[in-house]
């Protein structure tokens, strides 16, 4: 990798020079307000942080609203996203309804999180920007010659 990818915050793989940031958004099962109390919300944001550790996922930030959690991450191409979705919300759901029993009185049965999740890519331009620089090749190509 070149000093000048580097500055631009790209990483790499022996084949590839990558930079995929990702936007989700996990809201809590009927969109219970389960993140009122700020030691389940804390607690929450480290079991998640614990769990993308092992799938190697870097968390460049995380914060709950009420009934939901946003989390800013950075991965690799090989990622699998629903592997890694089921992971954190069924390691996070498992083991704060085991520490928290004051959750049974908002959420029951086995569920914490809601099945789906939102997630964006959340690149280091705007769509528009990029979509300029893309159209814009056949005209660079033009000059260069």
């Amino acid at each position: 990798m070149t000093k000048d990818q580097k500055k631009l915050g790209l990483d790499s793989n022996c084949n590839a020079v990558f930079s995929l940031n990702y936007h989700i958004i996990i809201c809590v099962k009927y969109r219970k307000k389960a993140f009122e109390s700020e030691e389940i919300s804390e607690r929450c944001k480290d079991l998640i942080r614990e769990s993308s550790k092992e799938m190697k996922v870097d968390i460049l930030g995380i914060d709950c609203g009420s009934d939901h959690i946003h989390i800013l991450c950075r991965t690799k191409p090989t990622l699998d996203i629903p592997k890694y979705m089921n992971l954190i919300k069924g390691y996070s759901s498992r083991v704060l309804r085991k520490e928290f029993p004051e959750l049974k009185k908002i959420l029951w049965g086995d569920a914490f999180w809601s099945p789906s999740y939102y997630i964006a890519s959340a690149g280091n331009v705007s769509l528009d920007t990029l979509k300029k620089y893309v159209e814009s090749q056949r005209e660079k190509e033009e000059i260069e010659e």
